[in-house]
């Protein structure tokens, strides 16, 4: 019962974050210019708006370059009617500088992110597309983890070079004598030799080492984990945003036996690329079921671990992603995002790795999705 209590102010908290992820806090400064002795109500309401507008920019700033671009689209919609996209705002700090003439004022607000981007979908291209005249797209998107990692050891040549001199010197020399003397019937002889030998010699050895060691970089292996969440993510997504999407499984049937999902999963089991033979495949069946668009991707888990301020585990997940436009002769990267990485929570790894996931799928559709519309993609 103890474990439940502490666990329950957590789980709380998460649920709740997940109820207001349509509302975001944002801040924003503004200063404007009067002609009178003081601000009057009027600047004051219009420095406050003004704030307001900067507090919605800042937001789309921080949610990358294709949201800021939206933005732009957008800001008119909000100057028109900033109370349907600003919930509540709340002045931090008001200052009245008499002297330049100008009033300065910080609010924090409450954006209302569900309008912001309805607003940004009925202004795109593909919004104004009746559904028949839609181009569809096709996801296929695997989430990995690392199955095992084969490891080299360093490759060592060694190499010893030695050469040695020898520098000698030898002398003999040899002396003798020999006589002989007769008397009364007799010969005596007499000899006497001398023998003398020397010798010397000088080494000298030098030696120089040397050698190589290579290195190998580990390979790994990858495992798939099932991502029939991840599809519903894409596609819910994907579909928000107007488009006409399909899932890779429901288009292989009808592209003549040139694309298989299998395929592109044994690829990502070995690596981050697909194979030439792969892609081709992809692009030449992908074409049969004349599907002009293609999302590609991979969401890698990385290793659990235990948050030190919350005592929950978390898992990152590092996300790579684009969309390719299969209508050219030769395909084309309209849309990419990563590598980035996100981090998810929970009670338990399998909890947080699905947390993880979840919002790595969710902003990675929501970024591809934001530049595919700045583009006008129908």
């Amino acid at each position: 019962m103890q474990i439940i209590r502490a666990f329950l102010p957590v789980l709380l908290s998460c649920l709740a974050l997940t109820a207001v992820a349509q509302v975001q806090q944002a801040r924003g400064k503004a200063t404007v210019t009067y002609q009178g002795k003081a601000a009057s109500a009027e600047d004051k309401a219009k420095a406050n708006l003004a704030a307001q507008l900067k507090a919605v920019e800042f937001y789309y700033a921080e949610a990358g370059q294709s949201e800021a671009e939206n933005f732009d689209v957008i800001r008119d919609k909000i100057l028109a009617s900033p109370d349907r996209y600003i919930l509540e705002s709340t002045v931090l700090a008001g200052e009245d500088s008499a002297d330049k003439k100008q009033y300065t004022v910080a609010v924090r607000v409450s954006l209302n992110v569900a309008n912001l981007r309805n607003a940004v979908k009925s202004n795109s291209a593909v919004a104004k597309t009746g559904r028949a005249e839609k181009s569809q797209l096709v996801f296929v998107f695997v989430s990995r983890q690392v199955d095992s990692t084969k490891s080299f050891d360093d490759r060592v040549a060694k190499r010893v070079d030695e050469s040695v001199k020898v520098n000698s010197s030898n002398s003999t020399s040899q002396k003798g004598s020999e006589g002989e003397a007769i008397g009364r019937g007799q010969v005596k002889t007499n000899s006497a030799t001398s023998f003398q030998t020397s010798a010397a010699a000088d080494r000298s050895r030098t030696v120089e080492t040397g050698g190589s060691t290579v290195k190998r970089s580990s390979d790994s292996t990858w495992r798939l984990i099932p991502s029939a969440n991840l599809n519903q993510v894409f596609t819910s997504t994907f579909t928000r945003a107007g488009f006409k999407v399909s899932e890779a499984a429901f288009v292989e049937p009808y592209t003549g036996g040139n694309f298989k999902v299998s395929r592109v999963e044994d690829d990502y089991k070995s690596g981050s690329d697909l194979k030439a033979t792969t892609l081709q495949s992809l692009v030449l069946g992908m074409r049969t079921a004349q599907v002009p668009y293609v999302a590609l991707g991979t969401l890698d888990v990385g290793l659990a671990d235990k948050d030190p301020n919350t005592g929950l585990m978390r898992v990152g997940v590092t996300v790579n992603a684009k969309i390719l436009d299969l209508s050219q002769t030769i395909p084309d990267t309209i849309a990419s995002v990563g590598p980035v990485q996100y981090a998810g929570m929970g009670p338990t790894e399998d909890e947080a790795r699905t947390n993880a996931l979840r919002l790595a799928a969710n902003n990675a559709a929501r970024e591809l999705t934001s530049q595919v519309t700045n583009l006008g993609v129908r």
